[in-house]
């Protein structure tokens, strides 16, 4: 099993945690969760963004704290790897896709985009 196998694995089985514990939250109507997946990335990427230095009007700088950014990256995965299994995404799907969208962003960048 490579690591986005076991990546995929590990968070099939949290969804069945997930669904004992918060059965209102794990709906079948896949719409509606992908809609709250999207909002949790949205709000998780916030989080991330909120540990840089983003405001460039502001005088006072804090340190990057890269522990914290990585948990909050490792975060926004969590959701996303969710939101492909609800697309019934395997590991192959998502090499796939990512290998399709990859090409398309490189001849973007060659093509003047």
């Amino acid at each position: 099993m490579d690591s986005l196998e076991q990546i995929i694995s590990i968070q099939r089985e949290y969804i069945s945690i997930l669904a004992e514990n918060h059965p209102k939250v794990i709906t079948d109507d896949k719409e509606e969760l992908l809609s709250k997946l999207c909002t949790a990335i949205i709000h998780e990427a916030c989080e991330l963004q909120n540990l840089t230095n983003w405001k460039w009007w502001k005088n006072s700088r804090k340190e990057f704290d890269i522990i914290k950014a990585r948990e909050e990256l490792i975060d926004i995965m969590h959701f996303v790897i969710h939101a492909a299994i609800v697309l019934d995404m395997d590991a192959n799907d998502v090499l796939q896709e990512y290998i399709k969208k990859n090409n398309i962003n490189r001849a973007r960048q060659y093509n003047g985009y």
